[in-house]
């Protein structure tokens, strides 16, 4: 079983940055690919960024490419996403998951979730 907690939401204004973290408990992360999930009011979850459990291989929405880095410390557990060049559209609640496969985009491979941390941008 793994537990994971997300932090380092907010509010921000459109073109500022946020970092979000998620801490994770009860197994070691390096057995897991990791991913971070938006979802909007009225609006279905979607894919933002994976990450192997190495942190070899990296994936994006294109939607974030070029704006957000995710990035992953395995001695400290802890899954990261830099978010630069906020715009509107990216306000949502922000969740991060684990998956038993290498690295994935699909909700449905992610096993254990996080409870979300709202991330608000102004314009």
């Amino acid at each position: 079983q793994v537990q994971l907690v997300e932090s380092g939401g907010g509010s921000v204004q459109a073109g500022g940055s946020l970092r979000l973290s998620c801490a994770a408990s009860g197994r070691t992360l390096t057995n897991y690919g990791e991913g971070w999930f938006r979802q909007a009011p009225g609006k279905e979850r979607e894919f933002v960024a994976a990450v192997s459990r190495s942190g070899g291989t990296t994936l994006y929405a294109d939607s974030v490419k070029g704006r957000f880095t995710i990035s992953r410390d395995n001695a400290k557990n802890t899954v990261y996403l830099q978010m630069n060049s906020l715009k509107p559209e990216d306000t949502a609640v922000y969740y991060c998951a684990a998956t038993s496969v290498y690295v994935s985009r699909r909700a449905s491979e992610y096993v254990y979730w996080g409870q979300g941390t709202q991330v608000t941008v102004s314009s």
